[in-house]
């Protein structure tokens, strides 16, 4: 190869290797020092990214802790075990509440033999939308509206429309509460992991008037009151309401509810 053909590939290996010598330099020079810190405490978050703790993801959370001192409180799917990782790598003082891991349930339990639709809604099939329709079109004013807005929020793939209701499978459920946030019905609680029992109504209305749009509808009967040895359930707003701080899991009340509104999570 003569020199006249070399000379150009010469030039274009020399170009090429100064500008990785460039680039290399330029890089250590302008490199941004990251916290060790922030990468351990993303290692140590669920990876879920859902954005419960009102960041982007969990390494904007990571980096907003160490750099701004965010609570370590919110990260609702890593609960208490997360929180004492993230105490111990920031040299925290860990004796302050714990933070016990949610799980979401559905207050309803309107199946589609249980109640009626109040008209043939035609528009957007969201639930947000036919919500903005006259507060949607089921018989009862409360109950979950079946378009499945929660479905497609749902970071996990937790949850399910079956025979027209939310049902949400809690040994998959995060605790996010992104499905709480997203439901227009408002009947998405979120509830101690501990806890497997929970109201399947959110009807306010007397029980007569709940027995005329659903089959399933708590009638504020308070046989659930009288079930319970431990004043963990009380009926406000005609409907039953569970105190999670003092339930202890015998199911007296579910066994005592004669429209089995009270159910237990098995999954």
């Amino acid at each position: 190869m003569s020199m006249t053909d070399l000379l150009p590939v010469l030039l274009i290996s020399g170009t090429g290797l100064l500008a990785g010598i460039m680039l290399a330099v330029f890089a250590k020079v302008f490199e941004v020092k990251v916290d060790p810190k922030i990468t351990e405490i993303a290692a140590v978050l669920p990876g879920a990214n859902c954005g419960a703790c009102g960041f982007a993801g969990c390494d904007a959370y990571a980096n907003q802790i160490v750099s701004e001192h965010a609570a370590i409180t919110l990260c609702r799917p890593g609960g208490d075990e997360v929180r004492k990782s993230i105490a111990g790598i920031m040299g925290m003082d860990d004796s302050g509440e714990g933070v016990e891991r949610m799980y979401a349930c559905v207050r309803c339990n309107g199946t589609c033999e249980a109640t009626e639709k109040s008209m043939d809604y035609q528009g957007i099939q969201t639930c947000e939308a036919c919500n903005s329709f006259f507060s949607g079109n089921s018989a009862c004013f409360y109950g979950c509206l079946g378009f499945g807005d929660c479905v497609n929020t749902c970071p996990e793939h937790a949850i399910s429309i079956i025979d027209g209701t939310a049902t949400i499978i809690r040994s998959k459920c995060i605790g996010c509460g992104l499905c709480a946030d997203k439901c227009p019905k408002n009947i998405i609680d979120m509830v101690p992991l501990s806890k497997a029992t929970f109201v399947a109504c959110a009807n306010n209305d007397k029980g007569a008037q709940t027995r005329k749009v659903c089959k399933n509808g708590c009638i504020a009967c308070r046989k659930c009151e009288k079930a319970c040895q431990f004043d963990a359930i009380h009926v406000v707003n005609n409907v039953a309401q569970i105190d999670y701080s003092k339930c202890t899991g015998c199911n007296a009340c579910v066994e005592g509810c004669p429209t089995k509104v009270i159910l237990t999570y098995m999954n």
